[in-house]
């Protein structure tokens, strides 16, 4: 959940993620990355999960990724396979950083880490930072979806890299397991019983409909938006911590999760990180229907609301993973202080949607 962009600036590290500018300097030279000495180092608040920090080296800019402290998920915070990603996409998808070095060496740092070039530009807040008519919005959404097409459209067994991600079929399935899993491995004792809504996601979900690459996190504060342009072009997308070879449609399933419209009631209007409310941006009926159309795919009402319940669960428990570091002071960041009341209102919100829209109640077949 990386941020580089004048909407969330950089401020003075926090001492629990403080590390030696200098060691990193000095590795950056052994590299041959041509940076020089560091003379400022700053951290990006955004960051709930990998830490993101600005380097400034002269008049050059990099960006620096590092694990958080604490417990981790199982395969989660792996620099290396978010570093080889990036670099495998670049000659055939435009939107990536350029990567300048990774290292797997903790003692650096203490943890390993990987550098990149800082990709200059707007990355959309809660609010537009000036005027945007309807009619803009409503271009900026094309223009994302078709930045999501066109990165589910990369020829995957073309570039060896990136096919090596990929497991086969039953992608849906390892991550309805693998959610449920985490959910229960970061239980706290003011989590709620998710079983009935559990219960409703295992029974119906669908079959996958493709196998191709997907960011897993694609969301409009992963967008680096050109803000010399009237158009708000994407320059760049960030964060592939979870991107890998999967069902196109569970990666439409997270984008559904921070898709907050201006119809949603009160409390997840407090959730919004991006300005999906404005008037003219996209309602998440038209987001799934304009994405289906231009990928050619049909769902059912049912799995329309199985992508969007599964969606807000998977969000809950990456809120549950960082509210179980807090609560067990691994880590001091007060902005995540709220985060057990984000994954309460979330099983809520899950629980009404079913009861609501869903051919069965929670834990009733299909």
């Amino acid at each position: 959940m990386s941020s580089t962009d004048s909407g969330n600036p950089a401020k003075p590290v926090r001492e629990e993620d403080a590390f030696d500018a200098a060691a990193v300097s000095a590795w950056l030279d052994g590299q041959g990355a041509g940076v020089g000495p560091i003379d400022e180092v700053r951290q990006f608040s955004g960051g709930a999960s990998n830490l993101t920090y600005l380097l400034v080296a002269g008049d050059r800019e990099l960006i620096l990724r590092r694990p958080p402290a604490g417990k981790k998920a199982a395969g989660a915070h792996d620099m290396g396979r978010e570093f080889r990603i990036q670099s495998a996409l670049a000659p055939v998808f435009p939107y990536v950083a350029g990567m300048v070095g990774h290292c797997t060496d903790e003692a650096v740092i203490g943890s390993e880490f990987y550098v990149m070039e800082k990709v200059p530009g707007l990355i959309l807040r809660s609010e537009f930072p000036r005027e945007v008519s309807a009619e803009e919005a409503d271009a900026l959404c094309e223009r994302a979806l078709d930045v999501l097409v066109a990165l589910h459209s990369v020829d995957v067994p073309a570039v060896p890299e990136l096919a090596a991600l990929g497991r086969g079929e039953g992608y849906v399935g390892r991550q309805v397991r693998g959610w449920v899993g985490r959910m229960a491995d970061a239980r706290t004792d003011d989590t709620g019983d998710w079983s009935d809504v559990v219960a409703w996601i295992e029974e119906h979900q669908p079959a996958d409909v493709a196998q191709v690459l997907i960011h897993n996190d694609f969301r409009f504060d992963n967008l680096v938006l050109d803000d010399d342009d009237q158009q708000l072009a994407v320059r760049a997308v960030l964060d592939w911590e979870m991107a890998t070879v999967g069902d196109p449609l569970m990666d439409l399933s997270s984008t559904l999760a921070y898709w907050v419209e201006a119809a949603d009631d009160e409390l997840f209007q407090l959730f919004r990180r991006q300005p999906t409310n404005a008037p003219g941006m996209w309602t998440r009926d038209q987001l799934v229907e304009r994405y289906c159309a231009r990928m050619g795919y049909e769902i059912t009402a049912d799995q329309r609301l199985f992508y969007e319940v599964f969606g807000l669960f998977r969000l809950a428990v990456i809120a549950q993973q960082i509210w179980y570091r807090y609560v067990h002071k691994q880590t001091t960041n007060e902005s995540h202080a709220v985060l057990g009341q984000v994954v309460a209102y979330l099983e809520a919100r899950c629980r009404r949607l079913i009861a609501e829209h869903g051919s069965g109640t929670p834990g009733s077949p299909a």
